[in-house]
């Protein structure tokens, strides 16, 4: 068996990615969640990552577009849960304060070595 651990929010730090956007990251060995605070109008631009990923909005609502051209567009609000598969082109837009978890799998090396370039923009 792997090695059990327990953890708290309140004692997980809080990373500052760019003004709009706070996030807290734990990680276990084959997948990631985050606790994220980010503020209205704020546009996670279109990408794509090899990561299945799952997004639970808590509060506020969001904007999301899917497909390479943006295609198809819903919006979710608090309770709502997304699941993107690997792979899928998504861009979001924060209607109001967004609060939310996002889990991955496998981690997101990119947010672990801070090589996520596309949400630092104008940090």
């Amino acid at each position: 068996m792997s090695e059990l651990f327990d953890i708290n929010w309140d004692d997980v730090p809080v990373e500052e990615v760019n003004a709009q956007m706070k996030r807290q990251i734990i990680t276990g060995e084959r997948m990631m969640v985050a606790r994220m605070q980010l503020a209205d109008g704020f546009v996670v631009p279109l990408h794509t990552h090899d990561n299945e990923q799952i997004t639970q909005i808590i509060s506020g609502r969001m904007r999301f577009w899917f497909g390479p051209d943006k295609e198809h567009q819903r919006e979710y609000g608090p309770g709502d849960v997304v699941v993107i598969p690997s792979n899928m082109p998504h861009e979001a837009l924060m209607l109001g304060d967004v609060v939310e978890m996002d889990m991955w799998a496998p981690p997101r090396q990119d947010w672990l070595d801070k090589t996520d370039d596309y949400l630092r923009q104008g940090e």
